[in-house]
């Protein structure tokens, strides 16, 4: 899939999102790239050749305090050729490509990885 159809499923998952939460993505940036670099991999503990399907860089919206301000914008990344890699049909990496991105928004409201699997098993 080229660069430009994957950054408008990204988009579209986005703007997707009840609008509730699209309120709250202030000074946050979305963006797409290839792979995560072996920084972003090392930052989550993950080893070469491990999967990273995205990444949320920043801080929580449950911690921040009164003198949170004047910072850079939170950033997720969403990978695209380990979301191409998992999936076989555009349908599946549109679907894996939401999801993601999902995930990596439950992370700036401040929702751990363990507390999302269990969300994403439909547990309470």
């Amino acid at each position: 899939m080229d660069r430009a159809r994957f950054q408008e499923l990204v988009a579209k998952a986005v703007d997707s999102l009840p609008q509730e939460f699209r309120a709250k993505l202030e000074n946050i940036d979305v963006v797409v790239e290839d792979w995560p670099t072996r920084g972003q991999l090392a930052d989550v503990g993950l080893r070469r050749g491990e999967t990273l399907l995205g990444l949320y860089q920043g801080v929580p919206l449950t911690k921040r305090g009164r003198r949170y301000g004047l910072v850079a914008p939170d950033k997720i990344t969403i990978f695209q050729k380990p979301i191409e890699a998992k999936c076989r049909y555009d349908a599946e990496i549109t679907a894996e490509v939401q999801r993601v991105v999902r995930h990596e928004i439950a992370h700036h409201f401040g929702i751990g990885d363990t507390r999302l699997r269990q969300i994403e098993r439909g547990e309470d």
